[in-house]
């Protein structure tokens, strides 16, 4: 089973609360507890300053592999949103872009660990920018050892449907106690769906490596509806699928930010970061970027 989805929203998920109960504190870091900081380690494995990187002529990217649309290689190229986004970054610091291709890894906290703050433990080292991080200012408090910021967009979990077997009526979770429905296995979709209704909806859930394998099913009418991200819903669509965004029962936070990670200790290139990712988003280039793979950008609303 493909982990993108495990390390990356499954991972936030758990961090975040997004299937869980929401926490009525005043202070969104109440709970916080101290995290180690890096100690006795080289200077080239926690990163360098803004100054280094437009020396040595280009900045590193941690990104997630096989993850489309937002970033996957296709003949040797890397391709996606995120790595359009990533050029345009370090385009702004008038550097070249290089990329490294990740396996999510047990939780979002532990990616950061390996690809941001501290290195894997065998072998590889740690990025620049890590693209794609959801952000919560109660998840900032968790990891102390990375700056969470250039928000630009949101992502949301939303429903896929053949038209045609919906003429009138758009379908919500509760219509999968006797429609089939379409979900990457293990992904946040299937989590919510499988528990929905003391698990009455089981028998209708249709279970697929991948989400772009869950989409085709859709396509092909092996199915009638599929759950996910937006963004690879609309990925997968075509003429024939709608797709929209119903109230889902029992989700505390089915929508979420999207931003960038970067060492603590590097301020001046995470405002660097931040400064290229909210003038392309005043500008309308990260939109336009969105509407080339066919997607639509929800801009990050405070």
């Amino acid at each position: 089973m493909r982990q993108v989805l495990r390390g990356l929203i499954i991972g936030a998920a758990a961090a975040i609360g997004l299937t869980a109960a929401p926490v009525h504190a005043a202070d969104p870091c109440a709970d916080y507890v101290p995290q180690p900081k890096p100690q006795n380690t080289a200077r080239d494995y926690v990163g360098q300053s803004i100054d280094d990187i437009r020396e040595r002529g280009f900045m590193t990217f941690a990104l997630y592999e096989d993850y489309p649309p937002y970033s996957w290689e296709e003949a040797g190229a890397p391709r996606g949103i995120d790595v359009d986004l990533a050029r345009l970054i370090a385009e702004f610091a008038g550097v070249e872009a290089r990329f490294t291709f990740i396996t999510a890894g047990e939780n979002l906290e532990a990616d950061l660990r390996n690809h941001i703050w501290k290195g894997p433990v065998i072998g590889g080292a740690v990025s620049n920018v890590m693209m794609r991080v959801p952000y919560d200012s109660a998840f900032t408090c968790r990891v102390e050892q990375v700056s969470f910021g250039g928000v630009y967009a949101e992502e949301s979990i939303a429903i896929a449907y053949d038209k045609d077997s919906y003429p009138e009526e758009k379908p919500v979770p509760a219509y999968f106690r006797f429609d089939s429905v379409a979900v990457e296995n293990d992904a946040i979709a299937d989590f919510y769906l499988s528990n929905f209704a003391g698990g009455q909806l089981q028998p209708g859930i249709r279970r697929y490596p991948t989400m772009e394998g869950a989409m085709a099913a859709l396509r092909a009418g092996e199915t009638m509806a599929a759950m996910g991200p937006r963004g690879q819903l609309e990925f997968g669509a075509d003429a024939g699928v709608g797709i929209h965004e119903p109230p889902l029962a029992g989700f505390a936070k089915s929508r979420w930010k999207l931003g960038v990670a970067v060492h603590f200790s590097w301020k001046p290139l995470y405002y660097e970061v931040t400064d290229a990712l909210s003038a392309a988003l005043a500008d309308g280039r990260i939109a336009a970027i969105y509407e080339s793979y066919g997607l639509t950008h929800q801009p990050p609303e405070w």
